[in-house]
């Protein structure tokens, strides 16, 4: 009977990450726009239409409107509502049951690092991949801005299904789980420990959470870029053309051939720095989102 709460972190992770996600979606529209852009082995978006985060917010605003900026909500929205609420609620579950087996603390109490980050990877990993389809509709509707509007979120899927089959939806799969791993491994652990140092100088309270989560965010944006751009082209790398509803050429040249493919070409074609682009708007995103996940599953934990 003891265990009845288990399902806490689950809907609590849910709620905080769709919370966050509302918030900050439109940093993350920029973010995609800069990633795709520049590939010049892709004429679609070989030109570099937006020069930073605050050109391409402004550019998007002004050339297709507000709700733009909001191309793709409903699907990240779902996303969260899978990924957010998976990933939380399967990493705390997991630190318990390595807590109940003595694998997660030493014998001075203190939490071993090793098994925060097991823990994290695990959840990141079975995560990304149950949700991979949101991701896909998610970078393709902001990549394509005001155009996805007449037909929204089902139009969208019921194009790649379609045009693309079932591998179409779990495109970039392989980069979005390595991120996923990459991302948890590094923040969920070292917001656990940032919050554990400052225990004693701020306690279980606001301020902590907030400072916590900020340096949790830094962290991960530094390890998860290269990957979140090769995952952003890859998703966005269809087989077909469709137009109105017509398929306009039978299949479009495939660029990448896989992430390795892709993190190649990058190189060679745009530079090494290429692997880093929208790493602004990635860590400007990352921390109001850890921010505003954090303090919002910290508040719900009290009830």
């Amino acid at each position: 009977m003891g265990e009845v709460k288990d399902w806490r972190p689950f809907v609590y992770g849910g709620v905080a990450s769709i919370t966050a996600e509302f918030g900050t979606f439109p940093i993350d529209t920029t973010k995609t726009r800069l990633q795709i852009q520049g590939q010049k082995i892709d004429q679609s978006f070989s030109q570099l239409r937006y020069r930073g985060m605050t050109d391409a917010f402004m550019k998007i605003s002004k050339e297709e409107g507000l709700r733009a900026l909001y191309s793709g909500i409903w699907p990240a929205v779902l996303r969260q509502a899978t990924y957010g609420t998976i990933k939380f609620g399967t990493y705390y579950t997991l630190k318990k049951l390595a807590n109940e087996r003595g694998l997660l603390t030493n014998a001075d109490g203190s939490e071993r690092v090793w098994s925060n980050i097991m823990c994290a990877a695990a959840a990141g990993a079975i995560s990304s991949a149950i949700a991979n389809p949101t991701d896909v509709l998610k970078v393709r509707m902001q990549v394509h801005g005001k155009g996805t509007q007449q037909h929204g979120l089902l139009g969208c899927f019921n194009e790649i299904y379609k045009y693309e089959g079932v591998r179409g939806l779990w495109r970039g799969v392989g980069p979005t789980a390595q991120r996923a791993v990459v991302i948890a491994s590094v923040e969920l652990p070292v917001y656990d420990f940032c919050k554990l140092q400052l225990m004693s100088a701020f306690g279980d309270h606001m301020a902590n959470h907030f400072i916590s989560s900020f340096i949790a965010s830094l962290g991960s944006a530094i390890a998860s870029t290269p990957i979140d751009v090769i995952r952003t082209r890859l998703m966005n790398q269809r087989h077909v053309t469709v137009l109105n509803g017509m398929v306009t050429t039978a299949t479009t040249q495939r660029l990448y051939n896989g992430s390795l493919d892709c993190a190649v070409q990058t190189i060679r074609n745009e530079g090494l720095l290429a692997l880093y682009k929208g790493f602004i708007p990635t860590w400007v995103r990352m921390g109001p989102w850890n921010i505003i996940f954090f303090i919002t599953y910290e508040q719900l934990k009290k009830y």
